[in-house]
């Protein structure tokens, strides 16, 4: 039986040192974490091969050729498969919860989401931790695992209200404004979903907001509202807010998916 190829997650400037003139073989040293990772994780031993991705859409095959090295099988130039970014760009912002942030994370990259925003919302924990790169080592992990090609975006964190209050670029968006403030008690909200159908064909980026466990201030919804946010419902249901990013991740995954579709 053929050994499936595992993918290792090399970013495109540490794979640009595989190209460099003064290597013609193509080799590519190996970091510590990545050869603990083949060797006591995979069991991969020297001349067996892997696929390696750079998160902007390229896969290559690698032999490994000792304990710290690869050799690419394709030139940079030549990949074995270059895949477009995914159209319409899908962002999910998250006020960060008191626990579960790494598996959200975890979870919207499995769903194909494109950008993932932390904010700091006020009802969030005061001074909470916000450990950026282990956030993005999550990121990777579950890019490798799931086999995509294009890793998603992981900001800094940033203060809700005056993002939420940024209005829409110059001249708007085609079709619309395409942002979702997920919010609960309000009369009269649609579902997500439906408010999905009901968009133009664009390419322009789907962005949807997830509010703390206490819920969005009044401050923080008033703003969104007046700078173009629709106020959308995910559910019937109270959610607890890592619940609730990961519904709405869902949601927009399953809305791009269908989208993309072709007709039958």
């Amino acid at each position: 039986m053929v050994r499936e190829l595992r993918r290792l997650l090399i970013p495109p400037d540490r794979l640009a040192a595989a190209g460099d003139p003064a290597n013609p073989g193509l080799r590519l040293q190996l970091l510590p974490a990545e050869r603990h990772y083949l060797a006591r994780v995979l069991r991969y031993r020297q001349g067996e091969r892997l696929a390696v991705v750079d998160g902007c859409g390229g896969r290559w095959t690698a032999e490994l050729t000792g304990s710290e090295a690869l050799r690419l099988e394709q030139s940079l130039e030549a990949p074995l498969e270059r895949q477009p970014p995914p159209r319409p760009p899908l962002e999910l912002a998250l006020a960060l919860p008191r626990r579960d942030v790494d598996l959200v994370w975890r979870m919207a990259t499995e769903l194909g989401l494109d950008r993932l925003q932390p904010l700091r919302a006020t009802r969030c924990v005061a001074k909470q931790q916000a450990p950026l790169e282990r956030w993005r080592s999550v990121v990777a992990e579950a890019s490798e695992q799931c086999e995509r090609l294009w890793m998603p975006t992981l900001a800094p964190p940033l203060e809700a209200l005056p993002w939420l209050a940024q209005p829409p670029p110059a001249g708007g968006w085609a079709g619309g404004d395409r942002r979702f403030l997920a919010t609960t008690r309000r009369e009269g909200m649609v579902l997500l979903p439906a408010l999905l159908q009901a968009l133009e064909v664009s390419d322009a980026p789907v962005v949807v907001a997830v509010g703390p466990e206490g819920g969005w201030t009044p401050e923080e919804e008033a703003a969104a509202l007046a700078a173009g946010w629709q106020a959308v419902s995910l559910g019937p249901l109270i959610l607890r807010s890592g619940t609730a990013a990961v519904t709405a991740a869902a949601q927009l995954a399953s809305w791009r998916a269908l989208r993309s579709a072709p007709a039958v």
